[in-house]
């Protein structure tokens, strides 16, 4: 669901690409007609994508507020994503004055790469490519400037997503003008793509992590304990009582940090006017904590759950 126009020549590079996004929710084999159609040109508007979408029992999101060309220090970078069941495929332009390089990626590892001077370079769909290859050819000449490149890419964008809902009519467009020789371009390139490539990679990893992180948040969450037994009364001191949890219990902070295991001892807190004592079991009952014995209210910071 991406259009991206390059331009990359001895006056620099301009690169413009449209903001539309599209997530499917349905049947594989349904999503995957519905983008066939889509990518031939079957289907030429919103309304036609849409009542398609439920004609075949799938759910459509449409976004306009993709952003997916950036500058890159002195490049401008483009970039369309595949996301599979296991990893994310990456398509890749970066351009800068007299040089560009694609590349495709699997993750943040490099698969493919190819470089060049200068070229007009589309990133797309069979049909938006096609689209825009024609416009070009009516609108393009090369003494035009960066800026009026620009525009003219705007107005190719404009066009075609009025023939297909594949493009969205907001559009972005980058320019920059680096004084490079093309072989000068090239070695820029690649220092700027290395540094760029192991952002990546550490973005990558913080989204690992924080996926894992918010994994084993779920599943603790599922484990608090809302109902049961929690376990004894070993000491009192003024309203503070220690409390031994039973085998099956551990305790967590507000930020799942694991506190205290089975058969170790909890803080908890009650009112001074309370009857406790040694020997009270202690258990959760209607989402309360409480002693079984005097139901006497108790309070404690942490959160109790099962192993």
């Amino acid at each position: 669901m991406s259009l991206i126009i390059a331009y990359i020549g001895k006056k620099g590079c301009v690169m413009a690409s449209d903001k539309r996004r599209i997530a499917y929710f349905g049947d594989a084999s349904a999503r995957e007609k519905l983008e066939e159609e889509l990518y031939t040109g079957e289907l030429t508007s919103d309304e036609e994508l849409k009542n398609r979408a439920s004609q075949l029992g799938i759910s459509i999101k449409i976004t306009e507020d993709a952003a997916k060309i950036k500058s890159v220090e002195e490049t401008v970078m483009g970039e369309v994503i595949t996301k599979g069941t296991n990893e994310t495929r990456r398509k890749r332009i970066y351009g800068t004055t007299n040089g560009y390089q694609i590349l495709e990626l699997l993750g943040s590892k490099v698969t493919s790469r190819e470089s060049g001077n200068s070229s007009i370079i589309l990133f797309g769909n069979k049909i938006t490519k096609n689209l825009a290859n024609n416009l070009l050819k009516a609108y393009w000449k090369p003494s035009y400037s960066l800026k009026y490149m620009g525009d003219v890419f705007k107005k190719v964008l404009r066009e075609i997503s009025q023939k297909t809902p594949s493009v969205s009519q907001e559009s972005d467009v980058i320019l920059v003008q680096k004084k490079l020789t093309s072989k000068d371009s090239q070695t820029y390139l690649n220092e700027v793509i290395q540094r760029d490539l192991k952002l990546l990679g550490k973005f990558r990893n913080q989204l690992k992590e924080d996926l894992m992180e918010k994994t084993r948040t779920i599943e603790l969450a599922r484990k608090i304990v809302n109902e049961g037994e929690i376990g004894d009364i070993v000491s009192i001191e003024g309203n503070m009582v220690q409390v031994k949890l039973n085998k099956n219990i551990q305790a967590f902070d507000g930020n799942w940090k694991h506190l205290v295991g089975p058969g170790e001892n909890v803080i908890m807190f009650f009112n001074i006017n309370e009857n406790v004592k040694i020997g009270d079991k202690v258990v959760i009952s209607d989402g309360d904590l409480r002693t079984l014995q005097n139901k006497t209210s108790l309070k404690c910071d942490i959160i109790l759950c099962n192993l």
